[in-house]
C-alpha cells in the first residue's frame, strides 16, 4: 500500500515497536501520529504529573522521529473521528496501533477497529505493553487468575519473550503533510510551574530509558532482592514512568536483565523479572475485572464503614503533614518528584486506608494526578491490595505499623530526613518517634496508631458480621 498510518498511544518510541514495524513493512509511508484525546478515557485521563510527562515525551519522540526523516503528527479530539478525518484526508489505507488496556480504552478500540475495516480500511492492532496478553494466560478451568503465584509460574512455563526489535533507520515523509497541532496547542502543561522538581528528577524520552535500563542492568540490579526496601538507598529501577508511556518495552527490560544472570550472582535479576510479572499480573486483572479502578473487586467490602469525619485527615495526608515521619516523607517525596518509593507507597497506603480509615479510592485519585508513573492497573491493583479487598490482597488484619516500618527500612533516618527538613537535628533512634521530643514545626501524629488498629480491625468484624446475617 503505498501510506499508512501509525497512531502513537502509550508506545512513545521506536525501538521494539511492533505497530510501527508492521505499517512500515506493509506501506511504502508511514505518518505517525498521536491524538490527544482525554476524553476517551473518562474519568482516568492522565492527571497533572503524567501530562508534564507527556509533553516531554511527546516532545523527545518527535526529535527521534526527525533524525529520521519524519515528524510527529498532533491532532486533537476524540480519537475515532480525529482518525476518520485523518484517513480521508491523507487516502490512507491502514492503521496501526499498539494495544491497552484500560476498559473505556478497549470499547473504543474495538469499535475503532470495526468502523474501519467496514470501510474498507485495513485495522491492524499489536501486543507491545505486555509480555503476555490478558487473555494468554488462564487457570487450569479456564478462568483469569487472582492470585499472583499461579499466574506468575504459568508465565514462566511460556517461551521466553522474543528479543526486542531495533528502531527503523529511516521514515519516509508524506508527499504533504496535512495540517496538525504544536504540541503548547494541547496544554499539557499547567499555567502555573510547579513542575521543576520533576524536571529536575526525571528525563523523559526514549533516550531517557534507555539510558536509565543501561545503567540499572550494569550492576544495581544485582543488589535488588536485598535493597529494594530501603529508600533512603538508591535501590530501585525507576522504570514504571518510561513502562507505562511506553518509551521502554517490556521485552526491552526483560532482555537486558536477563542478559545479566551469569554476570550478576545472586537474586537481584529474578526478583526484579517478578516484578515485572506483577506489572502483567495487574493488567491482568484489570482487564478482567474492569470495575475494580472504583469498585472493590470482591462485592462485599462495598459495605466496609469507612469513617465520614476522615477528610481533615486525608488532607494532612496529601500534605505530608501526618506526624508520622516515613509516611510523610513519602507524600512530600511524591509532590517534589512526582515518585514514591515502593515501600513507602504501601506504608502510606496502609495509613490512610487502615488508620484514618479513608476510603482506598480517595488515595488511589490523589496517586493518579501526583505520580508521574501514574497507570490505571498498577495503581488499582496496589490500593485494593492494601484495602485486602482485591486480587491478592493482603488481609485485612494486615496493618502496617509505620514506625517499625521506617525503623526496620530507614533505620539511619536518611530518607526521612532527606524530605522532612523539621526532623534533620534528631538522632536516628527518635528519627521516627519524633513525638517523644516534639521538635519545633513538625505536628504531632494524626491519629493513635494502636487505637486505630483496633477500630479498623472492629469495623472489619462488624462488615464480617453483617455479610453472615446477610447471608443466612
Amino acid at each position: 500500500m503505498k501510506l499508512a498510518i501509525h497512531w502513537f498511544r502509550r508506545d512513545l518510541r521506536l525501538t521494539d515497536n511492533p505497530a510501527l514495524r508492521a505499517a512500515l513493512e506493509a506501506a511504502e509511508t508511514v505518518l505517525p501520529v498521536y491524538v490527544w484525546s482525554p476524553e476517551d478515557e473518562g474519568e482516568w485521563a492522565p492527571g497533572g504529573a503524567g501530562r508534564w510527562w507527556l509533553y516531554q515525551s511527546l516532545a523527545a519522540l518527535d526529535a527521534c522521529l526527525r533524525e529520521r526523516g519524519s515528524r510527529l503528527l498532533l491532532r486533537a479530539g476524540p480519537a475515532a473521528q480525529v482518525l476518520a478525518k485523518l484517513v480521508a484526508e491523507t487516502g490512507a489505507e491502514a492503521v496501526y496501533w499498539n494495544r491497552l488496556y484500560e476498559p473505556a480504552l478497549v470499547e473504543r478500540d474495538r469499535g475503532l477497529k470495526g468502523r474501519l475495516r467496514a470501510q474498507g480500511i485495513a485495522a491492524h492492532s499489536c501486543k507491545a505493553s505486555l509480555l503476555y496478553e490478558p487473555w494468554e494466560l488462564e487457570t487450569g478451568k479456564g478462568a483469569p487468575y487472582r492470585v499472583f503465584t499461579p499466574f506468575w509460574k504459568a508465565a514462566l512455563a511460556q517461551p521466553d519473550p522474543p528479543p526486542p526489535r531495533p528502531a527503523p533507520d529511516a521514515l519516509q515523509p508524506p508527499p504533504a503533510w496535512p495540517p496538525g497541532l504544536e504540541l503548547e496547542a494541547l496544554e499539557l502543561l499547567p499555567a502555573t510551574r510547579w513542575y521543576d522538581g520533576l524536571q529536575a528528577a526525571w528525563r523523559p524520552g526514549e533516550a531517557g530509558a534507555l539510558a536509565r535500563l543501561e545503567g540499572w542492568c550494569e550492576e544495581p540490579v544485582g543488589r535488588y532482592a536485598t535493597e529494594r526496601d530501603r529508600p533512603g538507598i538508591d535501590g530501585t529501577s525507576a522504570l514504571s514512568p518510561h513502562l507505562h508511556f511506553g518509551e521502554l518495552s517490556p521485552r526491552q527490560a526483560w532482555a537486558a536483565a536477563a542478559a545479566r544472570r551469569s554476570e550478576l550472582p545472586g537474586r537481584g535479576i529474578d526478583a526484579w523479572l517478578r516484578e515485572l510479572g506483577w506489572r502483567e499480573f495487574a493488567h491482568h486483572v484489570l482487564y478482567h475485572f474492569p470495575h475494580t479502578p472504583t469498585e472493590p473487586m470482591y462485592a462485599k467490602y462495598a459495605a466496609f464503614p469507612w469513617r465520614e469525619d476522615h477528610e481533615e485527615m486525608l488532607q494532612r495526608w496529601q500534605r505530608g503533614q501526618t506526624g508520622i515521619p516515613i509516611v510523610d516523607a513519602g507524600l512530600r517525596q511524591l509532590w517534589a518528584t512526582g515518585w514514591m518509593h515502593n515501600r513507602v507507597r504501601m506504608i502510606a497506603a496502609s495509613l490512610l486506608v487502615k488508620n484514618i480509615r479513608a476510603p482506598w479510592q480517595e488515595g488511589a485519585r490523589w496517586f493518579w494526578d501526583t505520580l508521574v508513573d501514574a497507570d490505571l492497573a498498577n495503581n488499582t491493583m496496589g490500593w485494593q491490595w492494601t484495602a485486602g479487598s482485591g486480587a491478592d490482597a493482603a488481609p485485612y488484619f494486615r496493618i502496617f505499623n509505620p514506625v517499625t516500618q521506617g525503623e526496620k527500612f530507614d533505620p539511619e533516618g536518611r530518607y526521612v530526613q532527606r524530605w522532612i527538613p523539621e526532623l534533620r537535628a534528631l538522632p536516628a533512634a527518635q528519627v521516627h518517634r519524633p513525638w517523644e521530643v516534639a521538635p519545633a514545626g513538625y505536628p504531632a501524629p494524626v491519629v493513635d496508631l494502636k487505637r486505630t488498629r483496633e477500630e479498623a480491625l472492629a469495623a472489619l468484624q462488624a462488615l464480617k458480621g453483617s455479610a453472615e446475617k446477610a447471608g443466612s
